[in-house]
């Protein structure tokens, strides 16, 4: 049990590929945990990280954001879904967070256009719908979401 009252069924793995990467797996049974997930990848990063999130709709990308802002300082309440103005930028924490949502769009060239490797260099990025992106960013972390039982949610974060 955390500091917060929340418990989760964690396992680390850790891939002995040449790349290095590292693979934890969360089981959150609700919203506040899935957002606490979020709350404990923010104190990893730093101006530049990329978080990539992938998950069907409603699965909790948007939830883990607003654990993302309020881990960097950022009041929570302010992270909205970002699918009708595709990227929403939050100040007031230890860093900006970008927050982008590629749901609505299908060509690459419209990916391209929003620049997002201009907009990571000065905080943090946060993608959903992640899997639209023809080139991902080097060092990126991925973040998967699957649906479980009722508000069951697994987050596995690949950095």
């Amino acid at each position: 049990m955390d500091a917060n009252g929340l418990t989760f069924a964690v396992r680390w793995a850790a891939n002995f590929s040449p790349s290095s990467r590292v693979t934890k797996t969360i089981t959150t049974h609700s919203e506040s945990e899935t957002a606490a997930a979020g709350r404990e990848l923010a104190k990893t990063l730093t101006a530049g990280s990329v978080v990539l999130l992938f998950g069907d709709l409603g699965a909790g990308k948007t939830a883990f954001v607003r654990g993302l802002a309020e881990g960097l300082g950022i009041q929570r309440d302010d992270v909205t879904s970002p699918t009708f103005t595709l990227v929403q930028e939050y100040r007031g924490g230890r860093l900006p967070l970008f927050h982008v949502d590629l749901y609505r769009l299908n060509d690459p060239r419209e990916i391209d256009d929003l620049g997002l490797d201009e907009i990571a260099a000065d905080g943090v990025l946060a993608i959903e719908w992640a899997e639209k992106l023809r080139d991902v960013p080097r060092g990126a972390i991925a973040v998967r979401i699957r649906h479980g039982d009722g508000d069951t949610r697994t987050i596995e974060t690949e950095n």
